[in-house]
């Protein structure tokens, strides 16, 4: 996979962020992150800050390492990753305020706009699930 957990510096990384405001965001969804998962911030890639990881393989037998939950300051928007999805979290969703989605991407403006503790909730119930789902030497549990 092109994207991969390194040494890169974070702090680093987030002075070159050019949108000041995204920067910021990112900032507070890494420490609340942090938080959360009790895991230091770790960059993957050159552009997401990632937190804990866990092992999986593909249906074609290739392993590989990602992390549990993440951020990134995208030039169009803050993009919080929940790598269990969304489908769960409907309820959490409709209080969250505006956002759009992918598969396991949450896009926000700016967090001004949304419920921070909703956020947190959200982060929060993505972690436990990853956590429950890739425990410690179960490397091949689909994702959930």
């Amino acid at each position: 996979m092109k994207t991969a957990e390194n040494d890169g510096d974070v702090e680093a990384f987030l002075a070159s962020v050019s949108n000041r405001g995204r920067a910021e965001d990112a900032a507070v969804v890494a420490e609340m992150m942090q938080r959360i998962t009790g895991c230091p911030p770790r960059m993957w890639g050159d552009s997401i800050i990632g937190f804990d990881g866990y092992d999986y393989k593909r249906r074609d037998g290739s392993a590989h390492r990602w992390f549990v939950t993440g951020v990134s300051p995208r030039k169009a928007n803050l993009t919080i990753y929940i790598m269990p999805g969304f489908k769960r979290y409907s309820e959490i969703m409709a209080r969250l305020g505006p956002y759009k989605n992918s598969i396991s991407c949450l896009y926000l403006t700016r967090l001004a706009r949304i419920d921070m503790a909703v956020l947190e909730e959200l982060i929060a119930a993505s972690v436990v699930n990853m956590r429950a789902a890739y425990h410690e030497g179960d490397t091949t549990t689909p994702l959930p």
